[in-house]
């Protein structure tokens, strides 16, 4: 009977921790979905043409008309944030003031 008790008390824990963590995430409100394999290269490649150059630290799959999102960090610091459409042809690009949302280039190594 101790065992049985002992496990079911393990149970409700391992239960208790996935439920936490499931609130957190969904409190975080983060829904972004990273940019992997021929996406990430090619929206990257094109996001860094269209800058004149930098490393991307952000990437993500866009929400509204834009398929993908990326976050390319300039030479001298700055970030800009630049829309691209499904055929990764840049649509618009700006000042990025949402710096740490999303899928850093970090996270994937």
């Amino acid at each position: 009977m101790r065992n049985r008790t002992k496990v079911m008390v393990a149970v409700l824990v391992v239960l208790g921790v996935a439920a936490i963590a499931t609130g957190v995430s969904v409190a975080g409100g983060s829904d972004d979905v990273p940019l992997v394999g021929e996406d990430l290269d090619r929206a990257s490649q094109a996001a860094i043409d269209h800058v004149g150059g930098g490393t991307v630290v952000e990437s993500e799959a866009g929400e509204g008309p834009d398929a993908f999102e990326v976050v390319v960090r300039l030479d001298d610091g700055t970030e800009v944030e630049v829309h691209l459409d499904e055929g990764f042809t840049v649509s618009d690009s700006q000042p990025d003031d949402e710096s740490g949302e999303g899928h850093t280039e970090e996270d994937a190594a």
